[in-house]
């Protein structure tokens, strides 16, 4: 199947548009993984285990595993993730922006080395950063759009005075995803929940592609404004897919030995209201 394909068909098997985020930081495990040389492993492992039957993805985000120089515990983890979750995306968080033979060597890193179905990207320097992986058939890429920290105001919400209209650089970003770029039809955009305006903005100007849409959670996003202003739903079918990602309230939900019981019950709350 493609991303897209694997994506729906994980939404409606779990009924769900949880992502959780794998954000790894040892200094805020459990007392007995804390200084094991496969404690990244270890904990994660037991927190897809603990979500697996509760997610639409997972989402690894890779500077926390190679800060630690815990790369090989990421390919790893994602072996496992294949194993017990066979049915459910990994989304590999690397923000990559490039262009040239060293897009390729990070488009091997993301598909190959890692076995992710989809990655992020920065498309700041144009269709030449995102060729080379539109260019896998069936592997996703979500582009940063709308971001959900506030300094993505400092561009994003920039008007192009060059281009018809005006548009926000988001909106034209926006555009181009559902547009020119999307060549293997599985481009997705990344638009944090701090901004459902944003969302529901993107939404009109892309109304089929998936969004991928953090800061639920610690960072302070409304899960239900983030429905209302990205879901979009034909009878029991979906449209408009969306992925709501959830890192720090359901990783570092207990720093105890039960910690992986707390995630779960977190994601559980998650889920009832992101169930469809």
């Amino acid at each position: 199947m493609t991303f897209i394909e694997q994506l729906t068909h994980a939404t409606l098997l779990q009924r769900s548009l949880l992502c959780v985020g794998l954000d790894p930081e040892p200094s805020k495990f459990p007392m007995h993984l804390r200084g094991k040389p496969d404690g990244i492993f270890e904990f994660c492992a037991h927190i897809v285990d603990a979500t697996q039957d509760l997610v639409c993805a997972f989402k690894p985000q890779i500077a926390y595993f190679a800060a630690h120089r815990a790369e090989a515990q990421l390919e790893t983890l994602i072996a496992h993730m294949r194993k017990v979750a066979p049915a459910i995306p990994v989304i590999l968080d690397a923000k990559r922006g490039d262009i040239g033979s060293t897009a390729e060597q990070y488009a091997i890193e993301a598909f190959e080395r890692y076995g992710a179905d989809a990655v992020t990207l920065s498309p700041f320097m144009g269709f030449d950063s995102i060729e080379p992986y539109v260019k896998r058939h069936g592997k996703g890429a979500f582009l940063l759009c709308r971001t959900s920290n506030p300094g993505g105001d400092d561009l994003q919400s920039q008007r192009l005075s060059s281009v018809d209209g005006q548009p926000k650089l988001f909106e034209h970003i926006a555009r181009l995803a559902q547009g020119p770029w999307n060549r293997n039809g599985q481009l997705g955009l990344v638009v944090g929940a701090t901004y459902p305006d944003e969302i529901a903005r993107v939404r009109e100007i892309a109304p089929q592609l998936p969004l991928l849409i953090p800061g639920v959670g610690a960072q302070g996003g409304d899960a239900a404004a983030t429905l209302q202003a990205g879901l979009r739903r034909n009878g029991d079918q979906i449209s408009g897919p969306i992925i709501v990602n959830s890192s720090r309230a359901i990783l570092y939900a207990s720093q105890g030995e039960d910690f992986a019981q707390a995630a779960r019950t977190a994601a559980q709350q998650a889920r009832t209201v992101l169930s469809i």
